[in-house]
This record gives structure tokens, C-alpha cells and sequence, in this order.
């Protein structure tokens, strides 16, 4: 970068800091304040900031590479996290339900399902460890892809032994921590949503620039292989129509020596993917992602920002698609994949490499920032509070969050040096600890009898299973083993735990689905209300099955309709669009217009 380059990208941090700043002492007040905001945010500010938060530059440095290598099915391997897919059941019905505890972390969230004997806290206090496990996890996933980025173009030398891309995401942390830990999810929010308009800016810029470039009918795009192929990238040729296809097909034919031959039984790969979304949907979400949600006022304020968040975040996929189509232009330049997003912004005139850098910045921080601030809640709300220091002042527990926060990053840090691919550990946390966690996760909805200490052991199980897969599995071997077997020894676990102790107060399963009131399994529990109440619950349900099946697509055609748009394949585009219009119109009918603004009781914790 020139002097103007790193002008752009100072005023940016300044500005940044600021920000975050300015809100210190509001977010001073309490922990409250600091990790929900005083439930007094925004809706259109919440979901602004989700779009921020999900748009991160280690994720996007791997979906590049999927399109870039793969095509524009790389899409559908992104089902497995990237795409996000879990938007469309926050929209429809889980961010609500959540939402309803009015609490301010999941693990506290599992006193209001358990109750407050040792059941409730054993559920709670492995909630908050998990949390922190999975927090830790993302902030390397970061650290990785930042470093990355970054050191193409600050120069920063590597140093105490330490390689330079280490040094550039210590930068990179450190800037975000700055604003982060002196103020909070107010810093957070506000921050994400300054940094938001810089990456709106930064897609419209790379957009309209790749709408000018044509490519040829066929073209190379390079692929990582495996080790023991002697590692490195290797050419394979393609052709425009085949590379710009979004029809699904059932085997890739990509060589085995290739990294990516592993997505190569791709039909059996996107059914996967599918039933993982739809059991990740249905049992929710954690840390930043539903922190937006327990900060929202009403359930109505619950579905508009969801919407909003999802309608924001379906423009990171024309930047993805031009990223792309910049990487196969550039031609013999690119080798590693998951390097196409630097080299691109590597070629930018002086100035927009500058803006381009400030944004993917933005990028990576406004993802940062939330998650290190759900990560720290679970320490201070859910152990300290609990089970060290229950009399804390306002300054002991204001104290501890700053510390959680900085420990929590320093550790995600430290597992950079030992963790070196983005998609290894994307890979991870999300077919591996993440399936460890998705049974009692999905269970706890929507079966009475679950009790506390059935979910803890399911949790606790999955997660000591991800781990060791980890440890002891070669690399290469195919997600959906890691899933499997995480996944079922989390179930087994369960079950287990669930039908050798006894059920959940009658009182404690009574005031959840009073205040919740979920769909499925509730029959003992639902014959303690008047049959008036129950009618009203269950309409309210029919409506929210009806919708997910069309949510869901919605969403798949709204992302897939921008990206066409970028790659010029008119035909693909037109037939998005009239899909999304006519989804549009049926969720309008059965989902929007019967958006609440009801308070329900609150929650007996």
C-alpha cells in the first residue's frame, strides 16, 4: 500500500475508535448495559450490526475460494455455515421464542427451561464452558483469516519467533479490542453499524468494477491438493457455463488429488448440509448471533430485525461472485484459493486499495467484536456471578468483563500458531462442535421430558468428542464423520442422562411454555391451560410451520438471485428473482403481517 492507502485505513480506525469510545460510560453502568444495551436498541441497528457480524473476512476468504475453485455451486457447500440459513428460523420463530426468557445469555436461559436447583445450574454452568470453547474457537478462525489478509499488506515483520501473519491479526484484535471492551454491545452495535455502510460501499464498488469484466468460455481456476499428493495447487481447466451453473449435481468429478475432492459425492454433501441447517435452525443459536435477540424489545422488533439482517446480508454475495470472477481474471496470479481476496485487492489503484483494505477491515471486526463480547458474558453472568463471587459490585463485575474479554482473545490468539488452514477450523467448529452441541440444543424445545442434567451431559459429551476428533482424526477425512460422530455420542448422552434422573419441576416446564410457548412434544405440560389459550398458541404455530418451508428457500434465492446478477447469467438471475418475488409475497401473507408487538409475562427465573 502507498501513504494514501494507509491514511484511508488510519482515518478509518480513528473514527472507529471513537465511536466505540463515545459509548464507554453508557455502557459503564452495569452489565446490563454492557452486554444487552439496555434492551433499548434499535431493531433496524440490531440487524444491521448481525449483517456486520456475519460478513467477516475469514469466512469470506473461503467461500471466494469455493466459487473461485468450484464455481457458483460452491454456494450450496456454504449451506453448511457460510450461507447462514439459520436467518430464516430466527426470523420465523426462534428469535421470538428466545427472545421471551428475557434473559441475557443462553446458559442463563437454561435456568428459565430447568429451574434453579442443581439440575438448572449443572445445564447452565456447561452452557457457559461450551460457549467459551466455541468463542475461543471463533476468535482463531478469525486471527487466521485476518492474518492472512492483513499481512499481504501492512508488511509487518515476523518477530520473537512468531510468523508475520500472527502479528497482523494482533493488530487487527487489538484495534477491535480497544472499542470492545470500554463499551461493550453499545460499542458494538454502533460500531458495526459505521462499519456496515463501509462494507455496503466496498460490495457496490467491487460489484459494478467485475460487471465490466468478461470472461472467456473457458478458463483454468487452481485448486489446493493434499498432502499426500505433495501438497501445493494444481490448474484445472473449466468453462463459463459449467463454472456459473447453480444446478445442483450429484457427483463433482473433481481429482482425487485435490483438497476439494472431498466435496466430490456433492448430493449426499448438500442433503447433509440441508438436515444439519434444519436441526441447527430448529434448536437456535448462541453467542453474538442470539445476544441481538435478547436485546430486542418485542417479538415484533425480534422478526423485523431478523428480516432486515437477512435482506443486508444476501449483498455479500455479489462481492463473493465478483471476488471470484476477479480471481479467475487475474489467471496464472492465483494459486492458493483462499488467497484470491487479498491478490485482488492487491491490484486496486492507490487510494481504493486504501477504502477496499478499511472495509474488509470493517468486515473482520464488526465479527470480532460481538463475538468476544457474548464469549465474555458467559464468564461473567454464568460462573463468576454464579459460582465465585455471587455479591460482586458494579466494579467487580464491570472489572471482570473487561478481563473475560481480553483473556478470551488472547487464548484464540495462541491457537493460531497451532491451527494454519481457514477452512480446517471453519470446518471444525462447524461439523464437528458444532454437532456436538446440536442435539440438546434442538431437544430442549421441543420434548417435556429433557431435564437439565440430560442436556449438560449431551453437551458436555459432544463437545469432549468434537475435541478429540480433532486431536486424533487425519486431515482430509470427510466432514460429515466428525458430524456423525459427534453428533451421536452427543445424542446417546441425552438420552441417557435424560431417562436415569427424573423430570424437570412440573412448576418450572409450566412457566417455560407459558412464556415460550413452543411447538412439539408438550402434551403432559399443555393440559394444565384453558383450552382459549392453547387455540391461540396453536394458530400462532401453524402459521410458523407454514412459513419456514417457504423461508427457508427465500432465503437460498435471495442470496443465489444477487450473485447471478454479478456473473451476468441473466436467465439464472430472472428465474431467482421471480422465485424470491412469489416467496415474498406467500411470507407476507403467513408470516409478517401477523407480527406481534405483545410482551408476554415475564419469565419466573
Amino acid at each position: 500500500m502507498q501513504f494514501i492507502d494507509f491514511t484511508i485505513v488510519g482515518i478509518y480506525i480513528l473514527a472507529l475508535v471513537f465511536v466505540g469510545l463515545h459509548f464507554q460510560r453508557k455502557a459503564s453502568q452495569g452489565i446490563d448495559s454492557y452486554f444487552l444495551g439496555n434492551r433499548s436498541l434499535p431493531w433496524w441497528a440490531l440487524g444491521a450490526s448481525g449483517m456486520s457480524s456475519n460478513l467477516d473476512i475469514s469466512g469470506t476468504m473461503i467461500i471466494v475460494a469455493l466459487v473461485y475453485a468450484i464455481g457458483a455451486k460452491g454456494f450450496y457447500i456454504e449451506i453448511r455455515g457460510g450461507v447462514t440459513l439459520i436467518m430464516a428460523f430466527l426470523m420465523i420463530f426462534m428469535g421470538k421464542w428466545n427472545r421471551r426468557a428475557q434473559v441475557m445469555t443462553l446458559a442463563e436461559w437454561m435456568q428459565f427451561r430447568f429451574g434453579d436447583d442443581n439440575e438448572g445450574k449443572t445445564a447452565r454452568f456447561i452452557t457457559a464452558v461450551t460457549s467459551i470453547i466455541v468463542t475461543i474457537a471463533m476468535i482463531t478462525y478469525f486471527a487466521i483469516g485476518g492474518g492472512k489478509f492483513l499481512d499481504k499488506f501492512l508488511g509487518i515483520p515476523g518477530f520473537w519467533g512468531l510468523p508475520s501473519e500472527f502479528w497482523a491479526a494482533a493488530v487487527l484484535i487489538g484495534i477491535a479490542m480497544i472499542y470492545t471492551v470500554a463499551s461493550g454491545l453499545y460499542g458494538v452495535i454502533w460500531t458495526d453499524v459505521f462499519q456496515g455502510l463501509l462494507i455496503f460501499a466496498t460490495i457496490v464498488y467491487i460489484a459494478i468494477r467485475a460487471l465490466g469484466i468478461t470472461l472467456p468460455d473457458e478458463f483454468m481456476v487452481s485448486m489446493p491438493l493434499k498432502e499426500t499428493a505433495g501438497g501445493g495447487f494444481k490448474a484445472y481447466l473449466t468453462n463459463y457455463r459449467e463454472w456459473t451453473s447453480i444446478i445442483p449435481k450429484w457427483n463433482l468429478n473433481i481429482d482425487s488429488e485435490s483438497v476439494y475432492s472431498m466435496y466430490n459425492l456433492f448430493g449426499i454433501a448438500i442433503m447433509f448440509y440441508v438436515f444439519k441447517v434444519v436441526i441447527e435452525g430448529s434448536g437456535g443459536t448462541g453467542n453474538y448471533m442470539i445476544q441481538r435477540y435478547f436485546a430486542a424489545k418485542n417479538d415484533r422488533e425480534a422478526g423485523l430485525l431478523s428480516l432486515f439482517w437477512t435482506f443486508l446480508l444476501s449483498f455479500r454475495w455479489p462481492f463473493i461472485g465478483a471476488m471470484a470472477i476477479w480471481g479467475v481474471y487475474l489467471a496464472g496470479q492465483i494459486s492458493d484459493p483462499e488467497m484470491v481476496l487479498p491478490m485482488v485487492v492487491a491490484t486496486l489503484p492507490v487510494g481504493i486499495k486504501g477504502f477496499l483494505v478499511a472495509g474488509l477491515m470493517a468486515a473482520a471486526m464488526s465479527t470480532f467484536d460481538s463475538t468476544v463480547n457474548a464469549g465474555a458474558a458467559y464468564w461473567v453472568k454464568d460462573i463468576y456471578l454464579q459460582h465465585i463471587n455471587p455479591n460482586a459490585d458494579n466494579k467487580k463485575q464491570m472489572r471482570q468483563s473487561y478481563l473475560a474479554s481480553i483473556i478470551i482473545v488472547v487464548l484464540g490468539l495462541l491457537l493460531m500458531l497451532v491451527i494454519k488452514n481457514i477452512n480446517e477450523i471453519w470446518g471444525w467448529i462447524t461439523m464437528s462442535i458444532g454437532a456436538g452441541m446440536i442435539v440438546p440444543q434442538l431437544v430442549r424445545w421441543y420434548w417435556w421430558r429433557l431435564n437439565g442434567y440430560g442436556y449438560a451431559i449431551g453437551m458436555a459429551t459432544g463437545t469432549v468428542a468434537a475435541i478429540v476428533w480433532k486431536l486424533v482424526m487425519p486431515e482430509g477425512t470427510e466432514e460429515y464423520f466428525a458430524f456423525i460422530f459427534s453428533a451421536g455420542l452427543s445424542l446417546a448422552g441425552t438420552i441417557i442422562g435424560t431417562l436415569l434422573t427424573k423430570p424437570t419441576d412440573e412448576k418450572v416446564l409450566s412457566n417455560f411454555y407459558k412464556i415460550t410457548r413452543p411447538f412439539g412434544f408438550w402434551t403432559p405440560i399443555r393440559e394444565k391451560f384453558s383450552e382459549k389459550f392453547l387455540s391461540k398458541v396453536d394458530a400462532e404455530n401453524r402459521r410458523d410451520i407454514f412459513s419456514i418451508f417457504f423461508a427457508v428457500p427465500w432465503q437460498i434465492c435471495l442470496f443465489l438471485m444477487w450473485m447471478m446478477f454479478v456473473m451476468k447469467r441473466w436467465d439464472n438471475f430472472v428465474a431467482m428473482l421471480i422465485f424470491t418475488v412469489i416467496l415474498s409475497v406467500i411470507l407476507y401473507f403467513s408470516w409478517f403481517r401477523h407480527l406481534s408487538t405483545e410482551v408476554t409475562e415475564k419469565a419466573e427465573k
